[in-house]
């Protein structure tokens, strides 16, 4: 009969410890899912931060598209106003020619220098036209490595998360199917049956 004895006293105090054992994991895995949830809301600010300054480099792209096109338009009406002043300036050397040949000497010579200015500003214009375009491809390349990182980054973070859940869940299942067992034996050594509970 003693033995008897030492075995009820062990089984009150096996559940004691039991409950307190899954109490303090229960705490672990509290724990466990706020540091996750942190991760997980730094994970979102980062992409949140990411998307801003995609964003901004789009709007950026869009703004240097639309000063480009500006340049461009200014480019043609300066080269239309010169053709139309060079026109004008024909007209009036051709009804003056006899009288006038010192001043068509010197509209020619202005003539040559407005040339020269237009060749020199589409030379410019030109450079600042590749200079832009060299601009645009490189925040276009910028661009598209950010959206890689990003979506690298968003997979890790996925793929991190879905295993430590799995891992979380796995232990769950181990630690309800043994204490379910251990529930079991302590009904069965009273004598109860745990399917007519």
């Amino acid at each position: 009969m003693p033995p008897k004895k030492k075995t009820k006293k062990t089984t009150k105090k096996n559940p004691e410890k039991s409950e307190n054992d899954l109490q303090a994991k229960y705490r672990r895995s509290i724990l466990d899912i706020a540091i996750l949830q942190d991760h997980i809301a730094v994970q979102c600010e980062s992409v949140m931060k990411v998307q801003s300054d995609r964003a901004d480099l789009r709007r950026r792209m869009r703004d240097m598209e639309q000063e480009l096109q500006h340049t461009k338009q200014d480019h043609r009406d300066i080269s239309s106003d010169l053709s139309r002043q060079y026109k004008t300036m024909q007209m009036e050397q051709t009804n003056r020619v006899k009288r006038l040949e010192k001043e068509v000497s010197q509209l020619n010579e202005e003539l040559v220098m407005y040339q020269e200015e237009l060749r020199r500003e589409k030379r410019e214009r030109e450079q600042v036209t590749q200079e832009k375009d060299a601009i645009i491809a490189e925040l276009k390349h910028k661009l598209d490595n950010m959206e890689a990182d990003y979506e690298k980054i968003l997979h890790e973070t996925l793929d991190s998360l879905t295993s430590q859940l799995s891992v979380a869940r796995q232990r769950w299942e181990d630690k309800s199917t043994t204490l379910h067992q251990n529930y079991k034996e302590l009904l069965s050594e009273f004598g109860l049956n745990a399917l007519d509970i």
